[in-house]
């Protein structure tokens, strides 16, 4: 005879243990292992595993099937797309197009500029925001302060208006949040020197968005970069948001199915479609914007104020702690008071940094980034300005950074310290 399974009774007197409330910021890891290293790819939160957990046995075609399956993912991508909008505060007529990340964004809207678009960018810049931008765009040089930016800003946009016609359509693409120093921007002063001039501005979301709210309105910036690896969901997309009508003009980004309205049985007898669709073509990645969209969910409720709060003492005491190891030195754009998020940059002096990051990883299991974080004329000169300010000549050509997240501890923080201050 088979005994069938039941729960224990509880004994008199006792009651079951509290389940731990459910946190949909929580991030995934592995234990013993410390991840300094969020500005790469930051880890995955609980919402976003908890949601592609929730949809995986439903998933099937987007836009393409009669099924209840393929209709509830259909609704799942479409009501994602509402609430990443919603997390970035989009205006009505605003396009939110997802796509495989930041990099993949800015070169959808590189695709889409008008003809004779003039496009003006720092040499500050991540490589995503530098390389996909056409032929003659002007590249200015890395200001030392946020009010140098926007005095750079509004003299280079002077002179092309000086030379162009006032129709001349003019694109200004700038970043919200440095991954190199963490330096934050400042973007609503230089989108209102751009909209003066009457150029439009992209910002590159990819590093300020994890850390701080980002509304498009009230930055009143023309469109966002972001991707969903660095905002705790890490399922391969990332959106492109912004105004409409260049989108709605340019030949789709990638030519197939979901873009057209009509094909006909001419080789190029196409009638594409508008809006977001019309750069979307393929099967989307459905599950990577689910993810995304139960991130940007869980961070509206969130009370953001208090985690800025706690990664501001994390990176304060980081940053303290690295100015104490006579060393190390930091890299930095502006100030060492300006604004920033969670990102520090740093070099050991008389120390290769990809051997201090295999020293971290192996002897103490502390994940950084080491290298020129795909920001090479930015990176090679902080490390050259770094070696003045210091007056060392034994500084490396590359560097180390650690960033900080969600998931980040006192205790995470202060083993690194210790590690680096053990290598002097």
């Amino acid at each position: 005879m088979t005994t069938a399974l039941v729960p224990s009774p509880v004994r008199a007197g006792t009651r079951p243990a509290p389940r731990p409330p459910y946190q949909p910021l929580q991030v995934l890891g592995v234990p013993g292992e410390i991840n300094l290293d969020y500005a790469a790819s930051a880890p995955c939160a609980r919402a976003a595993a908890d949601a592609v957990a929730e949809l995986l046995p439903w998933y099937a075609s987007v836009h393409r099937g009669a099924g209840a399956l393929s209709r509830r993912c259909t609704l799942a991508y479409e009501q994602a797309r509402q609430t990443v909008g919603d997390f970035f505060s989009v205006r009505p007529d605003d396009h939110v197009i997802f796509t495989r990340n930041t990099t993949d964004a800015l070169n959808l809207l590189a695709h889409a500029l008008p003809a004779d678009t003039k496009v003006v960018t720092f040499a500050g810049e991540h490589h995503a925001n530098l390389l996909p931008w056409p032929a003659g765009t002007l590249r200015l040089p890395v200001p030392d302060s946020p009010n140098a930016a926007v005095r750079a800003l509004a003299a280079a946009l002077r002179e092309l208006r000086r030379g162009t016609d006032a129709s001349t359509p003019i694109l200004v693409a700038v970043t919200g949040a440095s991954n190199v120093t963490g330096e934050c921007w400042p973007v609503a002063e230089l989108t209102r020197v751009a909209h003066r001039h009457g150029a439009r501005v992209v910002l590159d979301a990819a590093q300020l968005a994890p850390h701080a709210p980002v509304d498009l309105a009230a930055l009143d910036v023309d469109y966002l970069a972001a991707s969903g690896h660095k905002l705790y969901a890490p399922f391969g997309t990332g959106v492109l948001v912004g105004r409409a009508d260049w989108l709605d003009a340019a030949p789709p980004y990638l030519a197939g199915g979901g873009a057209t309205q009509y094909v006909g049985t001419a080789t190029h007898d196409v009638r594409w479609t508008t809006g977001p669709g019309r750069h979307e073509a393929g099967t989307p990645n459905l599950l990577g914007a689910v993810a995304l969209a139960a991130v940007c969910a869980a961070l509206t409720t969130a009370d953001r104020a208090a985690l800025h709060i706690r990664e501001q003492a994390l990176l304060t005491r980081l940053r303290t702690g690295i100015e104490a190891l006579p060393h190390l030195v930091e890299l930095r754009t502006f100030g060492p008071t300006a604004d920033r998020v969670g990102i520090v940059s740093f070099v050991v002096a008389g120390r290769d940094s990809a051997d201090v990051a295999a020293i971290l990883a192996t002897e103490h299991r502390i994940g950084l980034r080491d290298g020129l974080f795909c920001a090479h004329p930015l990176a090679r000169r902080l490390l050259a300005e770094a070696a003045a300010r210091s007056g060392r000549r034994d500084l490396p050509p590359t560097a180390l950074r650690a960033s900080l997240g969600l998931g980040s501890t006192d205790e995470h923080v202060e083993r690194l310290l210790t590690a680096l201050a053990a290598l002097g």
